[in-house]
């Protein structure tokens, strides 16, 4: 197939403009140049991947396909022009971690930073995934390790427990809920919620059990982080679900830590990848990290 990088950016750039003029403009290039390279694509593969009319574009099945396609190379490719760059800065070693919320914003900072620490010749990516996609990028091989609920399917994916991860509920001790030792998702799903922002795993998670109810959750506000909603709950507005340990590093006089009974609740997080052998011998010293109790 002859397209190329310029081709997949462009293409992105006019799906997420609406029109082949937005995307031209983001992609610096001129409308006739970028509508003759939308025509190659299409031409090359035999089949329309937009729909063009007169208020603009929206992609045909087969784009949204080649779509998903262009950002996963253009992400490689951008992460392995990042971890060059580091090469030649000094460092010896660029680690890609894909991970959920939990796992990013409780669990992994302090392990890092005593590896990087330790390793001064290393560098980190992280990136915040859904389980499910993490699971997809070991399994297709374009992520090398992962940090995933054990919620999720995984086999055919070499595994090491990492730590709980159980989700409780947090209300202010006033609230109706506050003398409550547990509930369950159900009795809570009319309250007035705290929650994060709509593109962080952990709500889309959160979130997708809520639709199995058939329900949608009222929110007051979104934040971007667990310490921001907590602020919220504990000046005695609406709940919020987080991780236990996240109550309990944030422990408030005015704060109840409500027990979420369900099921998919009660999660475990794995280390995963393909195959842990086959990774470079510095991932395989930060997995001993995640592994080892040096904290």
């Amino acid at each position: 197939m002859r397209f190329d990088l310029v081709d997949l950016r462009l293409f992105v750039n006019v799906c997420n403009a609406g029109s082949i003029t937005g995307g031209a403009a983001n992609s610096c290039i001129t409308l006739q140049s970028a509508s003759e390279r939308i025509k190659g694509i299409e031409d090359e593969l035999g089949t329309p991947l937009l729909i063009r009319s007169k208020t603009g574009v929206i992609t045909t099945e087969v784009g949204r396909v080649f779509l998903q396609h262009a950002i996963s190379v253009l992400q490689d490719v951008d992460y392995m022009r990042d971890e060059l760059f580091q090469y030649s800065k000094g460092l010896h070693g660029h680690i890609l971690l894909a991970c959920n919320s939990s796992a990013l914003n409780e669990y992994l900072p302090n392990k890092i930073a005593y590896f990087l620490k330790n390793n001064p010749h290393i560098s980190f990516t992280l990136q915040e995934k859904l389980s499910l996609d993490i699971v997809h990028g070991l399994k297709s091989k374009t992520l090398p390790l992962g940090i995933v609920s054990n919620s999720v399917q995984l086999q055919g994916l070499q595994q090491l427990p990492f730590c709980d991860d159980e989700l409780v509920v947090i209300v202010h001790q006033q609230h109706s809920l506050g003398s409550h030792s547990e509930v369950s998702l159900q009795d809570i799903v009319q309250e007035e919620f705290i929650g994060l922002m709509e593109h962080l795993a952990l709500q889309q998670y959160i979130e997708s059990h809520v639709k199995q109810l058939g329900k949608r959750l009222n929110y007051r506000v979104r934040l971007s982080s667990f310490d921001a909603v907590y602020q919220v709950v504990a000046n005695g507005v609406g709940i919020a679900i987080v991780p236990r340990y996240t109550a309990q590093r944030l422990a408030h006089k005015d704060i109840s830590i409500v027990t979420l009974k369900d099921s998919w609740a009660k999660r475990k997080l794995v280390i995963c990848s393909h195959c842990f052998n086959e990774l470079p011998q510095y991932y395989r010293d930060f997995i001993d990290c995640l592994t080892t109790n040096n904290l």
